[in-house]
């Protein structure tokens, strides 16, 4: 009662946790091409069966993070990274959460109606670093966690497309002596479960980008039931955690239609074992990654992943201009998303500062 005492008494938080919960819908959207993009090119579900899938995996990682075997791999991690990793939290507002999710969502919503599948996250990452350095300079940014998400815009979609690329020779050698037809029978029943293992890692990355912007709000504005707490991982709200993993399954339902074709169909021609491969060596990357607290592009992931499959046969096999065209939208990403973020604070700080 207390919390939603303070949030309708403070219109200006309620607001900002809805278009943070607007841009985690466009997050799940536009990532919903990473969880099923495979599965449906491959057509071993249909778009629709493929989305509910999904998404009923992306809700249920939120579990993993209370589950003792499993809170290393799907714990909290991420969340705290981007909540007081990024920027110091001493230069924290309404106001300057405001301007990042603003500017993030504008970038992801002209990359998703496109159809180009960019990094959510280095959104959010570059529009939180833009607002906070036109606010107080270089000097608000935590380069420690800065530099941990610039090393993982390179190595994520390296390790998928190693990951992807070992997964195939070791298919290929073990299922040497096989009919065709036989491995493309045994793979779709398969595909089931690297689909899910995929949802499952998506889900348990991404959503925590929204979740920690929405608690460093929480635990930074005056008033607030959470204000003067440190933010870790046993602090969390559990109704913000609850929150952020449902809307970000409701993105994946909506599905990204566009970003589903260019990923499924454009950047190369894939099979059931392929699909399998790509997204078991994508689930694995992200999983490594939460468990280091990396806020990761599952875009990056699942790309590299399917570029790293699709060069078993032959490099002619993927489709590089169309790889070129994702690869300079994730390169536009953040310095795009942090003009946009700083934009949007001077506007902010001419109206109401």
């Amino acid at each position: 009662m207390e919390v939603i005492h303070f949030l309708f008494s403070t219109p200006l938080v309620l607001i900002i946790i809805l278009i943070a919960l607007i841009f985690d819908f466009y997050n799940g959207m536009n990532d919903a091409a990473n969880s099923i993009a495979t599965v449906v090119s491959t057509q071993v579900l249909k778009p629709w069966q493929a989305v509910i899938w999904a998404a009923f995996f992306n809700f249920v990682a939120f579990a993993g993070g209370y589950v003792p075997v499993l809170n290393h791999f799907l714990g909290l991690h991420v969340a705290t990274t981007i909540g007081k990793g990024i920027v110091h939290t001493s230069i924290v507002d309404p106001y300057v959460i405001l301007a990042t999710l603003v500017g993030a969502v504008i970038w992801s919503a002209i990359c998703t109606h496109s159809g180009l599948p960019i990094s959510i996250s280095h959104a959010l990452v570059g529009g939180f670093s833009g607002v906070a350095v036109v606010k107080a300079g270089t000097g608000a940014l935590v380069m420690s966690g800065i530099t941990k998400t610039l090393i993982f815009i390179v190595l994520s979609p390296l390790l998928g497309m190693l990951f992807g690329w070992i997964l195939m020779v070791a298919v290929f050698w073990i299922c040497r002596d096989m009919q065709p037809r036989k491995i493309d029978k045994h793979f779709r029943h398969m595909q089931l479960v690297s689909a899910a293992s995929y949802s499952l890692s998506h889900g348990a990355n991404d959503a925590q980008k929204t979740m920690g912007i929405i608690a460093i709000l929480l635990f930074t504005t005056a008033g607030s039931p959470y204000a003067g707490l440190e933010l870790t991982e046993k602090t969390f709200p559990i109704w913000v955690v609850i929150a952020c993993f449902f809307v970000i399954a409701m993105g994946t339902l909506a599905g990204g239609w566009h970003v589903i074709k260019t990923l499924g169909q454009k950047v190369t021609k894939l099979k059931p074992v392929h699909g399998f491969c790509a997204e078991t060596g994508g689930a694995l990357s992200i999983f490594i990654a939460t468990a280091l607290g990396a806020p990761v592009s599952t875009t990056h992931t699942i790309t590299g992943s399917i570029i790293g499959v699709g060069t078993i046969h032959r490099l002619s096999a993927v489709r590089w201009g169309v790889a070129r065209r994702i690869v300079m939208a994730w390169v536009l990403t953040i310095p795009a998303s942090a003009i946009m973020s700083a934009l949007t604070w001077y506007v902010i700080k001419l109206l109401f500062l």
